[in-house]
């Protein structure tokens, strides 16, 4: 199946929102991973990491995102929303998106190592649990990995 060019281009537009995010916790000293929730074409919230701002481990950029997304709505579930992440959702990411209920998630860079959404685990594709989520992955897969490999080398060099 292909997809049609303008639904590429809204990906790489809301992906870019994403980015913004990341970036603004790269500046921040935070890891570099940006989020938005989008719903009915407006991205209604946006979250980035501030897990060592907030000293909580918890504080991840999906999560922040989810969580103004449902304050923002006013309920539990992001039906008819689309989560954009610059990094694979982790486990504990991913079990987020799927008690959320958000039909689809668009991310960036997979990761190997922790990926809970395919590269890892398969949590957001899981046929046990009672959610399942539409994944496209690879979305700016450049962008969102170089800001994460630029910001780890100069943790090394620093």
């Amino acid at each position: 199946m292909e997809i049609e060019k303008s639904h590429i281009e809204s990906d790489e537009y809301y992906m870019e929102s994403a980015l913004l995010e990341a970036e603004l916790a790269a500046a921040s000293g935070e890891v570099p991973v940006g989020a938005v929730v989008v719903h009915n074409n407006k991205v209604i919230s946006k979250g980035r990491n501030t897990i060592e701002k907030s000293g909580n481990p918890l504080a991840h950029a999906e999560i922040n995102a989810i969580n103004a997304a449902v304050k923002k709505l006013g309920y539990k579930h992001l039906i008819g929303c689309t989560l954009y992440v610059t990094l694979e959702p982790c486990a504990m990411c991913s079990g987020a998106i799927v008690l959320a209920r958000i039909p689809c998630l668009v991310f960036g860079a997979g990761d190997p190592k922790s990926g809970g959404s395919g590269s890892l685990y398969g949590i957001t594709n899981d046929h046990r649990l009672n959610h399942r989520c539409g994944i496209r992955k690879g979305v700016l897969r450049n962008n969102c990995s170089t800001i994460l490999k630029e910001f780890f080398a100069e943790k090394r060099r620093g």
